[in-house]
């Protein structure tokens, strides 16, 4: 994630997708207003029972006729001060329904759109960033920033309003105490900003760590397999606490200089009080106010203390929350993949000729194909070959626009592609990859995720055709076994049938088979290739290959090498050339008959 927003810019989209629920945000600002009220007017109420209870005493130690205790005085204050607690409490449980509502649905919200925008990024993206990192954005940024919400947003409001009331409650009862009294708020403010401005940085780079660890453990738990054959354990451990590591200095920085916020504003509060109170003790010497009113003057200083300190505690978390949402909403603010083209497709004209013409492409500024050129028939098979890193899979990745050529076009039915919807162009393929990907659910649900309102004997249908039904049949469940989330409780070879017999039900007009017999073995591969010779019967077909006995009969073979086609034409005339394409024949059938 490149570029960061600015706290500004994070407040403003938070905003947005805070507004559909500020009503009820509202609500619960309304009664924080509601309690800190109440707590304002408690030591004023307090301090009255003490005044009360002093006055009576002086009357009866100076035995004044009929001098007692006025406990009925006594108990009315304590109703009105019980009602108070009441009130503040009925109001603080208000806040909590209405502030928790509305900050779970903006959650809500923003996941929803994180996992939209998932969808419409370029797949250069992800190429460019870890899954562990941008899982860690969907989950634990969100995370972050719902907890900092919902603990601090209300805690910060009831702070500028507590200083509020109380100053106005502490002015009321002297003016000169007041303004000593207040020098606690600057220097906490002072405080605070200092230690902020050092500490905000050292957030950035724990969120940062924390994307880190979720791309390492993403990394290691995917591998685990091949973790253990290798024997490589200890190189695994070794690896996770270098970041583990990383991130306990980061956080360790980023949390100490943060907790050194609270004890120095205490520090300056428990100055403060000292002096009010010698200053608020001559006061009630000479008269000027009276010693309930100092009690409720030195419990006003504590109100300040408390929403300060708490708001001094709580800046790792709005620190944390800043860093989190800087990340969320770079994210949401990344360039979507341009959907681009004027010109409609219509599936049903569509023969499926393909066409490059001088194409070139790079993934960074040097091109990797510098002049490719070829062209295939509708109904054709074209088999793509060549060394690993020689680009055949990049090939494809230009057909289906997952990446823009940098020069040339490429053209179907003489339409260059960048004049097609990118939805509507991918439309027309069926991609069947080495790499198999199944999701948690009956195998039925997996197949017809190719065409979702296929029927069942349609789904059936393509499983015939990919071999692979027999295989479902001898399951517990049938077509309804279900198949977990790792995909492991069946084989990799059967996995790739499964694929296959997706990509045969949503009936292309172009099929891109990449390394897709791979991972099956040869009885069969034999029965894939009777079944796919049926597939490819009228449509365009790309297949990438290493065994090169799959591709005996293409109509069209390309030969890649550093980017770029140095051969193409058919099985025997390539052979015939004794080019690079006999070189990579004969060294994958050297010792065999074929």
């Amino acid at each position: 994630m490149n570029r960061t927003v600015s706290p500004k810019k994070c407040i403003q989209q938070l905003l947005f997708y805070v507004k559909p629920y500020g009503f009820k945000l509202i609500l619960a600002l309304a009664m924080v207003v509601v309690s800190n009220l109440a707590l304002a007017l408690n030591p004023t109420i307090e301090g009255k029972i003490t005044t009360q209870l002093a006055k009576d005493a002086e009357a009866i130690m100076k035995n004044v006729p009929g001098a007692h205790v006025h406990f009925d005085i006594v108990f009315q204050i304590m109703a009105l001060l019980g009602t108070m607690y009441v009130i503040k409490t009925t109001s603080q449980l208000l806040t909590a329904y209405f502030l928790t509502d509305a900050i779970q649905q903006t959650m809500h919200d923003i996941r929803n759109a994180l996992q939209v925008k998932i969808q419409k990024l370029p797949i250069k993206y992800f190429d460019d960033h870890a899954f562990g990192d941008v899982l860690s954005c969907v989950t634990n940024d969100v995370d972050t920033l719902s907890n900092a919400l919902q603990q601090t947003l209300t805690r910060v409001f009831a702070a500028i309003l507590t200083v509020i009331f109380v100053i106005i409650m502490m002015l009321r009862i002297n003016v000169v105490m007041t303004i000593v009294a207040m020098i606690i708020i600057p220097m906490s403010i002072v405080i605070t900003k200092t230690f902020v401005k050092k500490s905000q940085k050292l957030f950035d780079i724990q969120q940062k760590t924390v994307g880190e660890m979720n791309g390492t453990i993403t990394e290691l738990y995917t591998g685990f397999n091949e973790i253990q054959l290798f024997n490589k354990q200890d190189d695994s451990v070794e690896k996770f606490e270098e970041v583990n590591n990383n991130m306990c200095k980061a956080a360790y920085k980023a949390q100490f200089v943060s907790s050194l916020i609270s004890p120095c504003v205490s520090f300056v509060t428990y100055i403060t009080i000292g002096t009010v109170s010698v200053i608020g003790c001559m006061f009630v010497i000479s008269g000027a106010i009276s010693v309930g009113s100092l009690q409720a003057f030195i419990r006003y200083i504590w109100q300040i203390n408390d929403p300060l300190s708490q708001v001094s505690q709580l800046s790792a978390q709005v620190q944390s929350a800043f860093s989190a949402m800087g990340r969320i909403f770079t994210l949401l603010n990344e360039e979507e993949e341009d959907q681009g083209g004027s010109i409609g497709i219509d599936g049903n004209h569509i023969k499926g000729n393909v066409t490059f013409e001088h194409v070139q492409f790079g993934y960074t500024n040097d091109l990797l194909m510098k002049d490719v050129n070829f062209e295939v028939k509708s109904g054709q098979m074209v088999a793509i070959v060549g060394p690993t890193g020689a680009g055949k899979t990049t090939l494809m990745n230009l057909l289906l626009r997952f990446y823009d050529v940098k020069g040339g076009s490429i053209k179907i039915d003489g339409i260059d592609i960048k004049d097609m919807n990118r939805n509507e162009l991918r439309k027309l393929f069926s991609l069947v990859l080495q790499d198999t990907w199944l999701f948690k659910g009956s195998i039925y649900d997996n197949i017809r995720y190719g065409r979702l309102n296929a029927r069942k004997d349609e789904v059936i249908d393509a499983a015939k055709m990919a071999n692979v039904h027999h295989f479902i049949r001898t399951l517990t469940k049938g077509y309804d076994f279900p198949i977990n989330e790792e995909a492991n409780n069946i084989s990799q070879g059967e996995k790739q049938l499964l694929t296959i017999a997706r990509a045969i039900l949503k009936n292309p007009h172009i099929l891109i088979l990449d390394e897709a017999t791979s991972s099956v073995d040869t009885r069969l591969e034999r029965m894939l290739q009777d079944a796919m010779k049926k597939v490819m019967e009228g449509r365009t077909s790309f297949v990438i290959a290493h065994r090169l006995s799959t591709i005996k009969n293409a109509d069209l073979i390309l030969v890649l090498k550093d980017g770029d086609i140095i051969e193409q034409g058919t099985h025997e005339s390539l052979l015939a050339k004794k080019g690079e394409y006999e070189k990579l024949y004969n060294s994958q059938f050297a010792n065999n008959n074929e």
